[in-house]
């Protein structure tokens, strides 16, 4: 099984060795000492007893209070334990997917981007990329034995990212749409899992994130207002269209069909019940002010965002720097 995504890129080679960026030469002698080592720096010998009964810290009952009258909720308790296990199962997935998409992406960016700052950031995020796919296989294979499909909506965004020759586009999908609302994901999941283990790799995954999104942001500062608007709107385009494809990724279609639940029934309800609304909204929460920073969340976005009711947050900081504290420490 693979994808193959044909494209045309410019490969752009700099003889100019001078680092002129200082908040991206901070964050990339921070990510040189923030290394870890997937075999060693996480315990894996805890047990993962996959479908068995969850002692949840909030409770047995976490998951109706999560999803109430969800359409597992008639299935009793052994239909809500195996929905919490296989969506754990599914986040778990499309975190190794999504980093796998990065892993490949920020490849391209190193070849693509045009300053000497941001190739060595970006060869910096290729392994901290390389690390989280093979954590989170590791743990699918070994510790819960199973897995899903990438989903379609994520295959269908990262084929949209790497037929790009646009370097500032693939920064746009990955490191501000794609990695900002996996930051908010990771958070959302370990609050989630119950099992140590990917409790600690997801802690560990998180501290690499928040310097992958910063290192989006601070590369494309600037840039935008200096586009002309034919240009412009080409971009609002493409942050609509991975705006809807990561809203319908979370309407949980493949996992609705593992647990024997009707697909177009179990879509519905995760499309329309206000808490799966909020979930949504609190993924999106880690993109909405970065665009806010870099100028691209203009009326159209904002409205396809309202349209989507991924943008109730309007309490959300106006600058990205006082939002991440990894794009903080950068810029000071």
């Amino acid at each position: 099984m693979s994808l193959q995504v044909d494209a045309q890129v410019v490969t752009d080679f700099t003889w100019d060795y001078v680092q002129r960026q200082p908040a991206l030469k901070k964050l990339y002698e921070k990510g040189k000492t923030s290394q870890w080592n997937a075999s060693t720096d996480i315990d894996w010998s805890p047990e993962v007893n996959f479908g068995e009964p969850i002692e949840h810290q909030f409770g047995e009952d976490f998951l109706e209070q999560f999803m109430p009258d969800s359409p597992v909720t008639r299935m009793g308790d052994e239909g809500q334990t195996m929905m919490a296990w296989e969506f754990q199962s599914w986040m778990v997935s499309q975190f190794m997917h999504g980093e796998q998409g990065a892993l490949v992406a920020t490849a391209r960016l190193v070849e693509t981007v045009p300053e000497i700052d941001s190739k060595f950031y970006a060869a910096n995020q290729v392994a901290d990329e390389a690390r989280h796919v093979e954590a989170y296989a590791r743990y699918l294979n070994e510790k819960l034995q199973q897995h899903y499909p990438i989903s379609e909506p994520l295959q269908a965004l990262l084929q949209d990212i790497m037929s790009e020759r646009r370097w500032d586009i693939t920064y746009l999908g990955m490191q501000i749409m794609v990695e900002g609302l996996a930051l908010a994901a990771f958070g959302l999941g370990n609050f989630m899992f119950q099992d140590p283990i990917i409790k600690q790799i997801t802690d560990l995954v998180m501290r690499d994130e928040a310097r992958h999104v910063a290192f989006g942001v601070l590369s494309l500062q600037g840039l935008y207002p200096q586009m002309s608007s034919a240009e412009l709107k080409e971009r609002e385009e493409f942050i609509m269209q991975a705006a809807q494809l990561m809203h319908d990724r979370f309407l949980l279609e493949q996992v609705w069909e593992r647990v024997g639940v009707d697909v177009e029934e179990g879509k519905a309800y995760a499309n329309t019940n206000p808490l799966m609304m909020v979930f949504r909204q609190m993924l999106f929460s880690k993109i909405v002010p970065n665009l806010r920073k870099l100028g691209l969340l203009t009326d159209p976005v904002r409205q396809q965002f309202e349209r989507l009711d991924i943008i109730h947050f309007e309490g959300q900081p106006d600058s990205a720097t006082e939002f991440d504290p990894e794009l903080t420490a950068a810029a000071t």
